[in-house]
């Protein structure tokens, strides 16, 4: 039997299930549905006793979720290599490549992340995520490549969900996007949820949901969803006048799609984003007819997981983490940075 806290703030007035499902972190993996379920079954404490009802007006506090025994495991082993930057008897850290899937779906039953982490690991892996996924702490998109720690015991999902939830892990993204970060864009500064913070750091802050007509998709809003912030920093721009970039995105918040649906919500789409960059084009004038074929034709979403930071949940030792850029995006870089017309930007 596994805990889980969520706690709901104060002026968030909704139902309970939709409330807790609101605040709970994504690494939980608690959908509203699953939440129902366990508020029926008498799984859900509050913070004036036991709750059964989640239709019933939320209240605000901290509330206890009793995580039963996991269900017997619908994935099965598969011998994929893995490229391990850390593994102990508690967690496992991986570099994922881009196309592999985290854990199996509809669509992607088999070599998975998840598939490949049950041959390494055998039996040793959290339960918490659910059968699907099991020590699934957080996730990375399929075709999005980098680090992400994975829990071998219980206890060590339990430590890490709640520094993913309280933002004391630190995750450090690097992307190719469209455009620039101009702090005196007028248009840019325009957009709703759009802040800048000192040595040009954009601050993206909105609730992001499912797209009201796709639902494969997320969408920005401002009304509905769950809290999502990114803080994103040029480092390099590509063109005259600027018309790609390298920018550092660091999360505040894990909300799916997050980077490129905030990305995309300034007008900065990641380079080969097919979902939120559509078929935007980059400037031939600005970067010359061959640059902008290379990235229309980039085959994935230009976003890498660089670095992961957080604190070892049995030991308490501070682990950190870094990822070179795959061989894809260092290629695309390597043209931009020979490309004339590039400037590096003066890092703070």
């Amino acid at each position: 039997m596994a805990e889980i806290l969520i706690t709901i703030p104060e002026g968030l007035s909704d139902r309970l299930d939709k409330a807790l499902a609101a605040a709970a972190p994504e690494e939980a993996a608690l959908s509203r549905s699953r939440l129902t379920r366990l508020i029926a079954e008498g799984a859900v404490t509050g913070p004036s006793g036991p709750v059964r009802d989640g239709k019933a007006r939320a209240e605000p506090g901290e509330y206890s979720i009793e995580i039963g025994e996991p269900e017997a495991l619908d994935a099965r082993p598969e011998n994929i290599p893995l490229n391990i930057a850390y593994e102990d008897a508690d967690l496992i850290v991986v570099d994922k490549p881009a196309g592999m899937v985290v854990h199996p779906a509809p669509g992607a039953p088999s070599g998975t992340l998840v598939n490949a982490l049950l041959w390494h690991c055998a039996d040793s892996l959290s339960g918490i995520g659910g059968a699907a996924r099991p020590g699934i702490v957080h996730r990375i998109d399929k075709d999005t490549s980098g680090l992400l720690v994975v829990a071998k015991t219980d206890r060590a999902h339990q430590g890490l969900a709640r520094q993913f939830a309280d933002h004391s892990a630190s995750r450090r993204y690097l992307a190719l996007a469209h455009g620039m970060i101009d702090a005196a864009d007028a248009r840019l500064r325009g957009l709703p949820g759009i802040a800048f913070e000192p040595g040009g750091v954009l601050r993206i802050t909105t609730m992001l949901g499912r797209h009201p007509t796709d639902r494969q998709r997320q969408a920005v809003s401002f009304d509905r969803g769950r809290h999502a912030v990114t803080r994103a920093r040029p480092l390099e721009a590509f063109g005259t006048p600027p018309a790609a970039m390298l920018v550092e995105c660091r999360l505040e918040t894990g909300r799916t799609h997050q980077i490129r649906v905030h990305m995309a919500h300034a007008g900065l789409g990641l380079v080969g984003d097919p979902v939120y960059s559509g078929a935007r084009r980059a400037s031939a004038k600005a970067l010359g007819a061959d640059l902008a074929g290379a990235i229309a034709g980039f085959p994935r979403q230009a976003l890498h997981a660089a670095e992961l930071g957080f604190d070892h949940p049995v030991s308490g030792d501070r682990l950190s983490f870094t990822s070179p850029l795959p061989p894809d995006m260092a290629g695309l870089l390597d043209r931009l940075r020979g490309a004339s017309g590039t400037a590096e930007l003066e890092i703070r």
